[in-house]
């Protein structure tokens, strides 16, 4: 009976334990820190014992180490998912010496296919820099104040994402120090300020997280889908950091959404 027992055990646990032989395995040794570096932002981990603490300090770092009054560490396995994967270590009682900075790679991930995700920050990033590497277009909406020109270079779209490549240029020695870059769906004509209905929305991802331009700025902002009346407008507005600072109000019509372009190869 016992021997039966045991064979059934066996057979329930062999394939988990059959599993963890075939992960990464990683070292942890005492009293040192080990840093999961990942691709992407990390959006879930699970730590499936009492004897690690973990933390993200960072959106695409996790830090994770032995408990201080731990005695023995038997082993265990840690799950990390970002945007668009997921992957499993089997972690071990380890040494000094061993690596403390562990770079999730390809090897050791497998794809997530969840409905609505979307693109990842990382794809976002690698399309907008193709953006950026093209010569802008003749057909934009510019504006003019204060000394700074502003253009709406392209409008690409990518499956549910638009893509806005927006440009400025100082024409002043006076350097442009940024404050906010906000977008508002407005009224076209506005005769009464209490009666404009405005809409904040915020992009999906930014390229370049610049502060200041002495003469040119250009960046990429990705927005998903969105839709909006003919009698309404998209206005990009820059302003900058001062009191009565200069405010520069690029609009943007529905039917430069509608005429954008697929996101070339």
């Amino acid at each position: 009976m016992k021997k039966l027992l045991l064979f059934i055990a066996w057979l329930l646990f062999a394939p988990i334990l059959y599993a963890q032989d075939q992960l990464p395995v990683i070292y942890l040794p005492e009293n040192l820190t080990i840093h999961f570096i990942s691709p992407e932002p990390i959006q879930y981990v699970d730590i499936s014992t009492k004897d690690l603490t973990g933390d993200l300090p960072l959106k695409n770092v996790l830090r994770l180490k032995l408990r201080d009054t731990l005695k023995s560490f038997a082993g265990s396995v840690i799950t990390i998912a970002g945007e668009k994967f997921i992957a499993q270590y089997h972690l071990l009682p380890g040494y000094p010496g061993v690596p403390t900075e562990i770079e999730i790679t390809p090897a050791a991930m497998r794809p997530l296919d969840i409905s609505g995700i979307g693109l990842s920050q990382n794809q976002l990033r690698s399309l907008a820099l193709s953006l950026v590497a093209q010569s802008p277009d003749k057909r934009v909406d510019r504006v003019k104040a204060f000394g700074i020109k502003g253009q709406l270079n392209h409008v690409y779209t990518v499956g549910d994402y638009i893509f806005l490549d927006i440009s400025y240029h100082n024409k002043t020695n006076l350097k442009y120090d940024i404050a906010d870059f906000r977008f508002k769906v407005d009224d076209k004509k506005v005769t009464k300020a209490a009666n404009n209905q405005s809409v904040e929305i915020k992009p999906e991802f930014v390229l370049f997280n610049q502060p200041a331009f002495s003469k040119n700025y250009r960046n990429v902002f990705v927005f998903k889908k969105m839709s909006f009346p003919g009698n309404k407008v998209l206005r990009a507005e820059l302003s900058e950091k001062q009191l009565s600072g200069r405010i520069v109000t690029l609009s943007i019509s529905y039917q430069d959404i509608l005429d954008a372009d697929m996101l070339p190869n």
